[in-house]
């Protein structure tokens, strides 16, 4: 390990030479970073496996040529976490029983898992009940749980929640929190249910196909070893579902009918289920990598820039391709962060200080960030605000920027200086991209939910040489075919004047934050506000 990491490190002042101190966000030193960090020789960067490992390394060898002080533990630039690893085997046995019948799912086929491990087991037949959306939204005086006991049964619910053309009532046509698989099944456990069961949306319903279901769920679940432990959870198509209705009061038919008219039932139904999986487990470290550079003026105040430098890693393949490098998402972001860490390093010392965190597992849960935020390097009350780079623009060059979460606190009106000063407006995102869920995806929703004012920057839907519908066709295509496939690789197009730009803009960001006294505060309305408040008290 120590002969691999001096030969990078010799890499890596090699890389500083020949790019030069003034080129900061030049396009060979970040096509460098690119080329390595979104290679087949790194395996997608898996959390847990090889590549994913030698990656860090990589991040932690350019921090070093940098002259960055490592930030990790025992002086060093790693931060370790122990992670828990689950992969559902196909002979594990879901039984459906009912009077009349006992049916066995078989795996992937009739269901995938949402949760993993022993917790799971339901070794004796448990009573199903059906519960709508399997929703309680009490500020939209709405709860499927109402009229129905389900202490020690598992749930049964649709994907999704109440349609609405009003936008105060579930957002209205926009998803909502409470739409997330993850939010139905926190809700099932605070109503004492033994476990859940999601029915997928099919495709003519708005909804994924189950072959994208099948896919999202092929690779291991991973969760922190010190994790409370989950419970049953499943996801099943329409085909499956219908089988466990059968014997019901109501058919798969009529709940769709009854999900049309907006007039949907809770009931029992007649049937059982038991569930004895089996699982390949395995327990290792994973690392993030941090630096800081420490602030001449206010340096018991931080600014943290994050960026995830994991991926899928290696999955089932498609059209041949099994490695999921995951070149934009997020070896770009990655090379970003990597650029402004050396541009800030070379610049006069900023007045706050900036650490640098490249977090693992964003994509296995936030794993990284969840972390760091329970075991900070500096409390986390002292952290002014959280910028995290999921991604660079790659497109083109851009007359507009989205601050994803910025309507949540003042970073954006900072964001709006820093915009103006380079002639960019401030946009918003198309209503076909909007939502909550659009801010809880990456790893600035950890920092939010801790109270910590944060932010994602992407490029905006206006561009100099892309009229707004051909770069709004670009983003879909994009997200359609190649987001968590083998096909976000290098034989994609890739736009460097729109990262340099996008890393320009950044860099701007993040210097004035540091460098002004004023902190970012959250707005008053936001859901967030509360969690800095205890932070503060508290002094945590």
């Amino acid at each position: 390990m120590k002969k691999t990491f001096y030969i990078l490190f010799l890499c890596a002042n090699l890389l500083v030479i020949v790019s030069g101190q003034n080129e900061y966000f030049s396009r060979n030193a970040l096509e460098r970073h690119i080329q390595v960090l979104g290679s087949d020789s790194l395996l997608g960067r898996g959390t847990g496996n090889s590549g994913g490992e030698q990656a860090a390394q990589y991040i932690a060898v350019q921090l070093a040529s940098m002259g960055l002080k490592p930030f990790g533990d025992n002086g060093g630039y790693f931060q370790k976490l122990q992670v828990h690893e689950n992969q559902v085997l196909p002979s594990s046995v879901l039984n459906y029983i009912s009077s009349q019948d006992t049916i066995i799912f078989e795996y992937l086929k009739d269901y995938v898992m949402l949760k993993y491990g022993s917790q799971t087991y339901i070794p004796q037949p448990s009573e199903l009940v059906f519960v709508g959306y399997g929703i309680t939204a009490p500020e939209y005086d709405y709860n499927d749980y109402q009229a129905i006991n389900v202490q020690n049964k598992i749930v049964v619910y649709l994907e999704g929640e109440p349609y609405s053309d009003d936008s105060t009532f579930f957002a209205g046509s926009k998803p909502s929190v409470y739409s997330y698989p993850e939010a139905k099944e926190r809700n099932a456990i605070a109503h004492g249910a033994r476990g859940s069961i999601m029915i997928a949306a099919s495709p003519d319903q708005g909804g994924k196909s189950w072959k994208d279901w099948q896919q999202s769920y092929a690779f291991p679940d991973m969760a922190l070893a010190y994790s409370v432990a989950g419970h049953f959870s499943t996801i099943i198509p329409k085909k499956t579902a219908s089988r466990i209705f059968q014997s019901s009061s109501y058919s798969m038919q009529e709940i769709y009918q009854m999900k049309a008219e907006n007039r949907i039932l809770s009931f029992p139904l007649n049937g059982k289920v038991s569930f004895l999986g089996a699982f390949d487990q395995r327990d290792f470290m994973a690392s993030n990598v941090l630096a800081i550079r420490k602030g001449r003026q206010k340096n018991d105040s931080y600014l943290i820039v994050s960026a995830h430098y994991d991926h899928l890693g290696v999955g089932p393949a498609v059209q041949g391709d099994s490695i999921y490098n995951g070149v934009v998402d997020n070896a770009l972001g990655v090379s970003g962060l990597l650029q402004l860490a050396h541009a800030i390093a070379k610049n006069q010392r900023p007045k706050r200080s900036i650490i640098f965190l490249f977090v693992t597992g964003e994509e296995k849960g936030l794993l990284g960030t969840k972390y760091y935020l329970d075991h900070p390097q500096v409390p986390l009350y002292k952290t002014i605000a959280n910028i995290n780079i999921d991604g660079l623009a790659m497109f083109d060059e851009f007359e507009s920027i989205i601050g994803i979460g910025s309507q949540y606190s003042t970073l954006r009106k900072f964001l709006k200086e820093s915009a103006e000063s380079r002639g960019v407006q401030l946009s918003t995102l198309p209503d076909n991209f909007s939502g909550p869920e659009s801010f809880l995806r990456s790893d600035q929703a950890g920092f939010a939910r801790e109270g910590i004012p944060s932010i994602l920057i992407m490029d905006g839907p206006h561009y100099e040489n892309l009229s707004y519908e051909e770069g709004m066709r670009k983003h879909t295509n994009w997200i359609k075919n190649r987001y968590h496939t083998p096909f976000d690789d290098f034989e994609q197009p890739l736009n460097y004047d729109a990262m340099q730009q996008h890393c320009a803009l950044l860099f701007d960001f993040i210097i004035n934050l540091a460098n002004r006294d004023e902190e970012p505060v959250w707005n008053s309305n936001s859901p967030y506000i509360n969690a800095r408040l205890r932070s503060k008290a508290e002094k945590r």
